[in-house]
């Protein structure tokens, strides 16, 4: 193994919100020779480390015991032995089985039950596993997607920074990220009301069409999709992208996936894993449509690539051959189509001729330890202050993983702390400050299913008492495109970035990607919300519903992609994609965003970059 590169090091740690100086970079380097790591695994094994020991803070002194508790300890565990002695097993019984098994412990107990080892030692090791690491069902928790132990794919970021308690806090106001003009930005809301519409993808169907379509704003029963339904949608996206593939590129016609060829064709399909766990280069399939492929699937050869980001339930276009019908060699990879901004039907129309501030916040709204909710309180506070034209608040609320209501010493209804802090919000919105509310799937009051309806939605005489409890207050689904003043904003409360960047394989050249920004470009290219699938256990899609509510129907001005991952402002193919982090992490203070949108710029189906300036700042 060579040396590990300072970048390396640095930008697996970023991906966690973890700054690295010199020191600290030398001696993860001086751990990285000795025990034989490399950048993505040292990292993985400090936060498996910090998360054990309450989220101790990355320092040179606790560097040094996690040299000594952790590292050497492991390799005192696993010597090196010759290939004709065996080495001793550890005996499990029901006590120490029950006491909590460490996960390396775990690996080891499924390995002597004739578990294929998933270590990364050597290269005729990793060539052996597809995919790279099987799942062991026994020890996997229900918000984790099959990925390493210790991996970004199993592993909370939020616990990976040190968890100082919220009011001690000495960085807030500090800003994180920022795109466009800062300096000339007032943030200071118009005072005139903005317009604002919800996309109704039924806007344009005929009755007929209508009838056949559930509404999300209304009560169904969801998640009673029929297999067969839930294929038909699948098998239809495959197909609705390659028609755009196929006019971009000027491809011809494309082939069957399976069929043995001499010469160059083109295939078009959904990237698969040929088994259960995290998928790797050895591992990928390429499964085509009914219309081309019957449905067939092909596994892939990448080794021609020059450079490739891949991930489950992308679709994707490619050139090479297949001369036996089992593995298509891939010579030329088209990763999908970004669609057109968006334009206004005459050309006159302008965004309003005042400026537009918005103001973006993501739960959780209170620190884990309890719910006070002073995250949400200080925001509050902020909002009296500014009073910007929009405020956009996506849930959670009540969080499902609050430390209190996991462990059930939450004595409150879920449904009336909810209420409480709504109201808090409500107050402080005017017909001068509106505010837009969208659930998340870790809101434990409310449905627990993708794509999410609004909160309350249950009942027309529910709407109407929320429209009259909370004036000024917009609920919205998840994910959801809003029209403000003709910006058109992409929204979505579900942490998608990170669970793509779990199971996401790629192959770049040093320097030559940024991953945060790539991970957000997938969701451009694949035209939708939630491209990954099959999506992690805790995400539950119904995809009747997923065909017209978490589609994008053009590439937004503005995409929000709350996330658990590094906060960033990137101009991303014209669009303008944020991450507002969350306003509470763990014990700690998290972060906010907030935009301004110049007024008089004329909307068409061109980036209006130029006229946004928007921020990421600590609460």
């Amino acid at each position: 193994m060579g040396v590990v590169q300072d970048e390396e090091l640095q930008e697996e740690f970023d991906v966690f919100g973890i700054n690295l100086n010199e020191q600290l970079i030398d001696k993860l380097k001086e751990l990285c020779i000795t025990y034989n790591l490399d950048a993505d695994r040292v990292a993985d094994e400090w936060l498996a480390f910090s998360k054990a020991r309450k989220d101790i803070p990355i320092s040179l002194e606790n560097l040094d015991l996690f040299d000594r508790e952790k590292l050497a300890k492991k390799t005192q565990r696993t010597p090196q032995t010759p290939l004709n002695k065996r080495t001793q097993q550890k005996v499990y019984n029901i006590n120490n089985v029950s006491e909590g098994v460490d996960i390396s412990d775990a690996e080891n107990l499924y390995n002597t039950y004739g578990g294929t080892p998933s270590s990364k030692g050597t290269a005729a090791q990793k060539r052996q596993l597809t995919p790279d690491n099987p799942t062991i069902k026994r020890f996997q928790n229900s918000t984790r997607s099959p990925a390493v132990p210790f991996s970004p794919a199993s592993f909370s970021p939020v616990g990976a920074t040190p968890s100082k308690k919220y009011n001690s806090r000495t960085n807030a106001g500090d800003v994180i990220a920022s795109i466009g003009n800062v300096d000339n930005a007032k943030w200071s809301g118009s005072g005139n009301k903005c317009a604002i519409k919800l996309h109704d993808p039924m806007e344009n169907m005929s009755p007929e069409e209508k009838d056949s379509v559930k509404d999300l704003c209304q009560d169904f029963k969801y998640m009673f999709q029929k297999l067969t339904d839930k294929a038909a949608v699948l098998n239809e996206m495959i197909d609705e992208m390659a028609t755009q593939l196929q006019e971009k590129h000027s491809i011809e016609e494309f082939s069957h996936v399976a069929l043995p060829v001499q010469e160059e064709v083109t295939l078009v399909g959904r990237i698969c894993c040929d088994s259960l766990g995290k998928m790797n280069a050895k591992s990928v399939i390429l499964e085509g449509s009914r219309d081309t492929s019957a449905g067939r699937s092909v596994p892939l050869d990448l080794s021609d690539l020059k450079q490739y980001s891949l991930f489950p339930g992308q679709i994707v276009a490619m050139d090479g051959i297949n001369t036996s019908g089992q593995k298509f060699v891939v010579k030329k990879l088209y990763e999908g189509v970004v669609q057109s901004l968006p334009s206004c039907s005459n050309d006159k129309d302008q965004i309003s001729s005042n400026d537009m501030t918005v103001l973006i916040a993501a739960g959780p709204f209170s620190t884990s330890d309890n719910l006070s909710f002073e995250p949400l309180a200080d925001l509050v506070k902020h909002i009296r202050k500014d009073k910007p034209d929009v405020v956009i608040l996506m849930g959670p609320f009540v969080d499902l993983k609050n430390d209190l209501i996991e462990n059930g010493k939450c004595i409150t209804p879920f449904d009336d702390i909810f209420k409480t802090k709504l109201k808090e919000i409500s107050d402080v919105a005017s017909n001068d400050c509106q505010v837009i509310v969208l659930p998340s799937y870790r809101d434990v009051h409310h449905d627990y299913v993708y794509p999410q309806p609004p909160f309350f939605h249950q009942s027309q005489n529910s709407r109407m008492k929320a429209k009259t409890d909370y004036p000024n207050v917009h609920f919205m689904p998840d994910p959801c495109v809003v029209d403000i003043n003709n910006v058109i904003f992409g929204l979505t409360s579900s942490d998608v970035m990170f669970q793509l960047g779990a199971e996401e394989i790629s192959f770049n050249p040093p320097g030559a990607s940024d991953r945060m920004a790539r991970l957000a470009e997938h969701l451009l290219t694949q035209q939708n919300f939630y491209p990954l699938y099959p999506s992690p256990e805790d995400v539950n899609i119904d995809y009747e519903v997923f065909e017209y509510y978490a589609r994008m129907p053009c590439t937004p001005h503005v995409l929000v992609l709350p996330s658990d991952l590094k906060q960033f402002t990137k101009d991303i193919q014209g669009c303008c994609c944020i991450n507002p982090g969350r306003l509470a992490r763990g014990q700690a203070g998290g972060t906010f965003s907030r935009v301004q949108v110049r007024g008089g710029a004329i909307v068409s189906q061109q980036s209006i970059l130029s006229s946004i300036t928007a921020q990421v700042l600590r609460i």
